[in-house]
């Protein structure tokens, strides 16, 4: 088997990715996106460094930040791959619909599953119309954010920043009173439809990142409701392995907060026991090699969109 494993910085995770793949046999080549090309000259269509054909599986860390443009194009390869037949975890579709915050919401809310009210619009009049409506603290995210960078509570109209700051979108959500502090959110990690590992995150601050300042907590046990919740969180989206953000309001509810399709996993290894990049590569190969028993037919290339 070879897989190719997408990463713009290859740090410790993914170095253990890879070894656990290579331990089991597998040919390993780590690249970024950007270093993929669309290319006619090739029998595929694309050229890919390490490679003089296609990988059989394709396994997406991160995508780097980048302009609109090369965004689209590095995706697109992703949905080259899909559609060449090549199994690609996360899938590009996946990813677009997790970075999206506005689209994983809304996935989750026509999944039945609760998450915080939310409203995402276009210009600082629509925004200040949404906060004098809902006359409460709104929590503002950047549309495209991650890790907590760029989070602020919002408590009237006068805190909205202006629409050059973000790129005239703002994503505000109904933010969740809860205990604190120090508050406390959940991260559980899925994968292939199984809750590998779960933990809390305790900060004084209500930006419970582990970036930010917050401790990881292992828990005793699995939380039975938080794996459930999680599990279909993933599904709403067709995540094949997630990072699921869950917290619990002053009354206990629990509400899902957002499902990341590149997610890090460096807090979490800290506190629990289970090898999660072992558990990566086990569940890609025994999907690999399930799906190898009845090979499909390549896509045609206007399915994979």
């Amino acid at each position: 088997m070879r897989v190719l494993v997408v990463n713009d910085i290859v740090g410790n995770r993914s170095r253990g990715l890879a070894a656990a793949l290579q331990r089991r046999g597998c040919e390993t080549v780590t690249a970024a996106l950007s270093e993929i090309a669309f290319d006619t000259g090739s029998p595929s269509g694309l050229a890919i460094p390490g490679f003089d054909d296609l990988p059989d599986a394709v396994l997406v860390r991160s995508v780097a930040a980048g302009s609109f443009e090369a965004i689209t194009r590095r995706l697109g390869v992703l949905h080259a791959f899909r559609a060449l037949g090549v199994l690609v975890w996360n899938s590009a579709q996946a990813i677009e619909r997790c970075v999206d915050k506005s689209m994983t919401t809304f996935l989750l809310q026509q999944a039945g599953l609760p998450t915080p009210a939310t409203f995402a619009v276009e210009g600082r009049e629509a925004a200040e119309a949404v906060v004098a409506r809902e006359a409460g603290p709104l929590v503002l995210k950047p549309l495209f954010g991650a890790q907590g960078r760029g989070i602020r509570l919002i408590n009237g109209v006068e805190d909205l920043p202006p629409e050059e700051e973000i790129n005239g979108v703002y994503y505000l959500q109904r933010y969740i009173q809860r205990a604190g502090p120090p508050f406390r959110d959940y991260r559980v990690f899925v994968c292939a439809g199984k809750a590998l590992a779960m933990m809390a995150r305790r900060g004084d601050d209500w930006i419970t990142n582990i970036n930010r300042g917050a401790t990881p907590e292992g828990l005793v046990s699995h939380d039975s409701d938080l794996e459930r919740l999680a599990l279909a969180a993933a599904r709403a989206v067709g995540a094949d392995f997630a990072g699921v953000d869950i917290l619990h309001d002053a009354d206990g509810r629990p509400f899902v907060l957002e499902v990341n399709s590149m997610p890090a996993w460096s807090g979490l290894q800290s506190v629990v026991e289970i090898d999660i990049a072992d558990a990566i590569a086990e569940a890609l190969l025994t999907f690999l090699g399930a799906r190898a028993e009845k090979p499909a037919m390549p896509l045609p290339v206007s399915a994979a969109y």
